[in-house]
């Protein structure tokens, strides 16, 4: 099979071909955020749904925008980004939760990201640990202006990204902050499952990729998860949607 015919045919897990899909592509794990995003929209349409990966595509205010969930974690998360570069996507921002480790964040406050630990192990397979995960400068600009437009308040820095969800958690067996405090003292903002993998190949493919996350409260507090997801989550996706017309206006989604 060429490279020509793997790009061309339908992608075996997103179910989609080129065409498809919008320059800009949102990507949240949960399906469910995909139809938070549909209903924030002026026009949406349920384009595939496979396995985890949901897609709707639309516009707002005449921009054309797509949103395809890739499920928990790094390996789902690569091959659904795989699979939406060969089809067309340009843009890609991960809009997610996160497990917070740094004390000033507050809930309903967000993290845009500008690079990530390489915990995890999916982008060795694409390349050593010497490459790094970075955020496409042009997305986290889009980002922090997006936030700015739309009132809401942001960190900018780092974040972990590990494939044990529980390990450094207070789920996790045995002393879950000695492994959680070199992190924090390292100003690490917060713990995540997807972004360095999703910045790797991005980075490697040559495509824009970014990330911006809704907080709780530090995740070793009592009160961790005592804020409002549902509608901090809607406010995210309204960032990312405004980021979308963004990058649009500023000639960078093709």
């Amino acid at each position: 099979m060429t490279s020509q015919d793997v790009h061309s045919e339908i992608q075996h897990h997103i179910d989609m071909k080129k065409g498809d899909v919008a320059p800009t592509v949102l990507v949240p794990g949960e399906p469910q955020r995909v139809e938070v995003f549909a209903s924030l929209l002026d026009e949406a349409t349920k384009v595939a749904e496979k396995r985890e990966y949901v897609t709707y595509t639309g516009k707002k205010d005449g921009v054309a925008v797509s949103c395809t969930s890739t499920g928990l974690g790094c390996p789902p998360t690569a091959i659904g980004v795989e699979e939406l570069i060969r089809i067309g996507a340009k843009n890609i921002i991960r809009i997610g939760t996160c497990g917070v480790i740094q004390p000033f964040i507050k809930p309903g406050e967000f993290i845009i990201v500008t690079g990530a630990v390489r915990g995890e192990h999916t982008s060795e397979e694409f390349i050593n640990m010497e490459y790094p995960a970075v955020a496409d400068y042009r997305i986290v600009r889009a980002l922090i202006d997006a936030c700015e437009k739309l009132g809401m308040p942001y960190h900018l820095g780092i974040v972990r990204t590990h494939d044990a969800y529980y390990l450094e958690s207070p789920e996790a067996r045995g002393d879950f902050m000695e492994r959680l405090q070199p992190w924090i003292d390292l100003g690490v903002l917060a713990l995540d499952n997807e972004s360095s993998s999703l910045f790797v190949i991005a980075g490697i493919q040559g495509i824009r990729a970014g990330t911006i996350l809704t907080c709780g409260n530090p995740i070793y507090m009592p009160d961790a998860d005592n804020c409002d997801w549902e509608s901090n989550i809607v406010k995210m996706v309204k960032a990312g949607i405004e980021a979308a017309k963004l990058l649009s206006e500023r000639g960078l989604a093709e």
